[in-house]
């Protein structure tokens, strides 16, 4: 019973030889792990509320496009692009709020947040559809260098048939036939077969004097 005593006594020794070496860090180990932890958690509790929140004020922005009043919508998706830029709801506001200003002519406030929609949001869909109405408005403002820098910028091959198109007609606006038969011909074909839309670009092809 001594000698079992004795071996206790040396294993207790040992393990406060042990920690007395390594107890400092093992501490600091087991603080930063759950330093590690508890921020995480705080991390996704911010998250959360930022992304409530967000859905709340785009909630709000929905009502006032009902109201089909241009301020308070512009002043709604404000909201929303100027607090959670990073959100989803901000892109999809400015987006929509942008066609209500294209629709009403005030066309500065529309390329704003198109803009802002192309420099701003995660959403590559979101953003090339921004890109496609915003280079339409340069062209419409015959602003074609800007335009066609727009449309030159690398998207999914999704969007190469309307990429192609609108570049075909900034190409036919600088007077640029060959080259805008050839954006044409390269829409025509990126269409699937069963696209309605391949009827216009025969339309335009055939406006040109080029077979599809």
């Amino acid at each position: 019973m001594a000698a079992l005593d004795l071996q206790e006594q040396e294993q207790v020794e040992g393990i406060k030889a042990w920690w007395k070496e390594n107890g400092t860090f093992i501490t600091i180990l087991v603080l930063g792990l759950l330093l590690t932890i508890g921020g995480w958690r705080g991390w996704q509790y911010y998250q959360g509320k930022q992304a409530a929140e967000a859905a709340t004020l785009y909630q709000q922005f929905t009502e006032q496009l009902a109201s089909g009043d241009a301020k308070r919508v512009n002043d709604a998706a404000s909201a929303l692009t100027d607090r959670y830029p990073g959100s989803l709801y901000a892109a999809k506001a400015a987006l929509t709020a942008a066609e209500v200003n294209e629709e009403k002519q005030a066309l500065p406030q529309a390329k704003t947040q198109l803009t802002w929609v192309v420099e701003h949001s995660k959403e590559p869909a979101l953003k090339d559809v921004a890109r496609l109405r915003l280079a339409a408005l340069l062209l419409d403002e015959k602003k074609y260098a800007e335009s066609l820098q727009l449309l030159a910028a690398e998207h999914p091959a999704s969007f190469d048939a309307l990429y192609a198109d609108l570049k075909g007609d900034v190409l036919v606006a600088q007077g640029k036939m060959e080259e805008a038969r050839a954006a044409y011909k390269l829409a025509f074909d990126k269409l699937g077969d069963k696209s309605n839309y391949r009827n216009i670009l025969e339309m335009k092809l055939d406006a040109l004097g080029g077979a599809k």
